[in-house]
């Protein structure tokens, strides 16, 4: 085996917990650690019902779907629009006999 290449083991590395402050022996490549949730305060391990937001998550999910929500209501407009112009040239004559037509029947009444 080549040397130098292998990382350090702790033994007695620390593993602390952010929510609970439970604190954790365990051996690892790195002395202390700090992780945000455990678990003894995991809802899925404690059986409780509640949910855990880390870094806003759900508040910046819920900024997005407003986003969303207001260009859906801009594209539905712009679609509207659309169809309005789309009902104008299909009552629209096409060609100019339709519109000499068109023009003496107005003249007619």
């Amino acid at each position: 085996m080549k040397k130098g290449i292998h990382p350090k083991i702790y033994n007695n590395a620390t593993v602390t917990c952010a929510g609970c402050n439970t604190t954790y022996t365990i051996p690892s490549t790195v002395e202390n650690m700090q992780v945000e949730i455990c678990a003894n305060c995991h809802p899925f391990y404690t059986g409780e019902k509640r949910f855990v937001d880390t870094m806003g998550r759900v508040e910046k999910f819920m900024q997005r779907q407003k986003v969303a929500k207001k260009a859906k209501e801009e594209m539905d407009k712009k679609i509207a629009v659309k169809k309005q112009i789309e009902e104008k040239k299909k009552s629209a004559p096409k060609t100019l006999k339709e519109m000499m037509n068109a023009a003496r029947s107005q003249l007619e009444k």
